[in-house]
């Protein structure tokens, strides 16, 4: 017992230095680095239970913590799924990642969150990490159209948002299309003919969705497309201020705006009540995702509220199934409804 003590005592003194090892563990327990390692691997039944707790205490007494790098060589496993998306700051993507998180970690992974910055080059960087740091899968809501770049991993991808551009992957989003002729349509009844649109910059298809929607909505009311009225810009409060003051400029402007995301809408409705405009009695305004903000704005957001937590949920299933041995099946392009919400800040057109 002498001898335990004073090897109890050295470790202890040892863990100011560097950190405890398997080996650390054996010798304070009184077995072999193998024994220990059993127990370790949750190959415990192997062990006597008399065994099996002197290694658990010694782990409890050490700190022990197994080193999930070296296991990782062993089982070409690192756990760690990576998530990339384009802004961390927009209040959508919260939701979306804790969908992801809250489903991967049920399934014993980790998930780490980069943030791309609508930078494609940036996007590319993250790339060549996840590739170098081993991670076991990606989701991701990408800058980048060309799918070599993904393919080049050797992992499972699973795209956020609209998957046209990515058929060998699966892909999870919601029904924008529809969303936006919904919203749409709904001006079109308070009497809006003179709608502008707030598009974000296209960054692979975003604002190009958008953009069909709205020339089809134009088509079907035969209504001629005022080029003018459509401003593309960054995905941010103050573009969607700056759009609005350009709208507002305008020798004939809108009656009516959509745009392509709450933030931008909010930025919008901004500009508008800086310089008088009453919402919605002179000017309605539309947005997209339905943030926690959108409900918060005076008079409160109409939106079309997309299922974010269900989107990160439905992408983290689709990449452990990928991963837990169901590689083989075509890819699969899910979109979720989007539900249109009527709130205070569009109304009826009057002349």
């Amino acid at each position: 017992m002498r001898t335990v003590s004073v090897w109890r005592v050295f470790v202890f003194r040892e863990r100011i230095l560097r950190r405890p090892t398997i080996i650390d563990v054996a010798r304070l327990a009184g077995v072999s680095k193998a024994t220990a390692a059993r127990v370790m691997s949750g190959q415990a039944e192997l062990v006597r239970d008399q065994t099996r707790e002197r290694v658990l205490k010694a782990v409890a007494d050490l700190g022990y913590e197994r080193n999930a790098i070296a296991g990782s060589l062993r089982t070409d496993r690192t756990y760690m799924i990576a998530l990339c998306i384009p802004d961390i700051t927009n209040p959508f993507w919260p939701e979306v990642a804790r969908g992801i998180q809250d489903t991967l970690e049920a399934g014993g992974y980790a998930t780490v969150t980069v943030n791309s910055d609508w930078d494609a080059e940036r996007e590319k960087n993250y790339l060549q990490l996840v590739r170098r740091n081993r991670f076991d899968g990606l989701i991701i809501n990408p800058m980048n159209t060309d799918t070599a770049l993904f393919t080049h991993l050797s992992i499972p991808v699973v795209i956020l948002g609209n998957g046209a551009a990515f058929p060998e992957f699966d892909s999870v989003g919601s029904d924008t299309e529809n969303a936006v002729q919904e919203a749409l349509e709904y001006l079109y009844t308070l009497g809006h003919r003179r709608v502008a649109l707030i598009a974000g910059r296209s960054q692979r298809r975003r604002g190009v969705a958008r953009m069909e929607s709205y020339r089809i909505f134009h088509q079907r009311h035969a209504l001629t497309v005022d080029e003018s009225l459509i401003i593309e810009s960054d995905f941010s409060d103050r573009a969607g201020f700056d759009a609005m003051e350009r709208l507002l400029a305008l020798p004939k402007s809108p009656t009516a705006v959509f745009a392509a995301n709450d933030v931008l809408a909010i930025g919008a409705l901004k500009a508008a009540q800086a310089v008088g405009r009453h919402i919605p009695r002179d000017l309605s305004i539309v947005g997209m995702d339905d943030i926690y903000a959108a409900a918060m704005t005076s008079p409160a957001l109409t939106t079309i509220a997309k299922p974010k937590y269900e989107i990160g949920m439905e992408a983290a299933t689709l990449l452990l199934g990928r991963l837990n041995g169901d590689a083989s099946r075509p890819p699969q392009h899910i979109k979720l409804h989007a539900q249109f919400v009527q709130r205070a800040s569009a109304g009826l057109l009057i002349n």
